[in-house]
């Protein structure tokens, strides 16, 4: 029987050197040991624990959604490399080796161009595979809802992975793509949608992204994020010294202001802050530090542009100050960061006060 030793994460390729430092921070926040193996713009990193430590014993204490730059969590088994004459064999028989049951099986390669030629390999593999491990009871009804994940990163290797409900994306890859509405004026509509995605539960959505709650969009030309709010059939405050989209201005329902993001100041407690100004990380988690214990907003989706190097040192030190600024103005507020797939130097941010 094999015992898991570490755990394997996606990430955006190029961002492998950001994951690993954030990993080396909680990890020894969690009193645990290990290191990140990975080669840049992959798209994946592996971790392995110290000494032997079962990896499912971290990965309970280190939730996915507590982590910036991972887009999915598995347990993992060691990387097997393959003959092309036999792929199958040495995959099932690791899997059942493992002593693990699940009742689903998903492929996957990294979110690269070249792993994305797997594409028809991994189609051809599908039903064999999942017959054979039908056959050797790995794979059965309510399993527990674990999944069996392949990352392929070359016809010829395979990492073999687990997840369990509760601290996983149930998105293949880790990945949510959505479809760029008609009428939106710019891409960046797309951050903000799959922002309410990530941190807004589909339940929620109709008390909390409601029709009549009034909002703010800072940096808001020509009006992408803007768009989704009016959309939501909320009332908008644009503001921006820029032009706004005349469609959007045509609902009746936006207000251009024209000033500066940083130091407008709302007439009321607004229900929403959105922000997606292009300036150094550190201005913008100042601004919204002010919004909140001026108490004008009560909850709010931004995004930080990251720096060229050390780009979690710099995510992690503004999401101390914001942290610290709220609890200094004795405000308890949940503070969510992910990198999402339709950010690129960025990463978005989720700030919700608890009513």
């Amino acid at each position: 029987m094999i015992t898991p030793t570490e755990l394997l994460f996606y990430c955006r390729p190029g961002f492998e050197p950001d994951l690993a430092a954030e990993l080396a921070d909680k990890v020894a926040d969690l009193g645990r040991e290990g290191e990140s193996r990975f080669e840049l713009d992959t798209g994946f990193l592996r971790f392995v624990l110290a000494d032997g430590e079962p990896a499912n014993v971290l990965h309970r204490v280190l939730p996915l959604a507590s982590l910036v730059f991972a887009r999915q969590s598995l347990v993992a088994l060691p990387t097997l490399s393959l003959s092309r004459e036999d792929r199958l064999s040495p995959i099932v028989d690791q899997v059942v080796e493992s002593g693990w049951s699940f009742d689903s099986l998903w492929q996957e390669t990294p979110d690269t161009n070249e792993a994305k030629t797997l594409a028809g390999l991994i189609k051809a593999l599908d039903r064999p595979l999942e017959s054979l491990l039908r056959k050797r009871k790995a794979l059965r009804r309510k399993a527990g809802r674990r999944r069996l994940h392949l990352l392929w990163s070359a016809g010829d290797r395979v990492q073999i992975g687990m997840s369990f409900p509760g601290n996983r994306s149930d998105l293949s890859g880790g990945i949510r793509r959505l479809r760029f509405p008609h009428g939106a004026p710019s891409r960046s509509t797309l951050k903000l949608e799959e922002a309410w995605h990530e941190f807004v539960p589909k339940e929620a959505w109709d008390s909390r992204l409601a029709e009549g709650m009034q909002a703010a969009d800072l940096g808001a030309a020509p009006g992408g994020w803007t768009w989704q709010l009016v959309n939501r059939g909320m009332n908008v405050y644009a503001v921006d010294n820029g032009p706004m989209d005349r469609k959007l201005m045509a609902t009746g329902l936006v207000e251009h202001v024209k000033e500066d993001g940083f130091v407008w100041e709302p007439p009321m407690c607004l229900d929403w802050l959105v922000c997606d100004i292009v300036d150094k990380p550190s201005r913008v988690e100042s601004m919204v530090e002010r919004w909140f214990v001026n108490r004008w907003c009560r909850e709010a989706i931004f995004n930080l542009k990251l720096p060229m190097k050390r780009r979690w040192p710099e995510v992690s030190l503004c999401l101390g100050r914001l942290a610290e600024a709220l609890q200094e103005g004795g405000i308890e507020g949940k503070i969510q960061c992910r990198q999402l797939y339709h950010d690129r130097e960025e990463v978005t941010v989720h700030v919700r006060v608890k009513e």
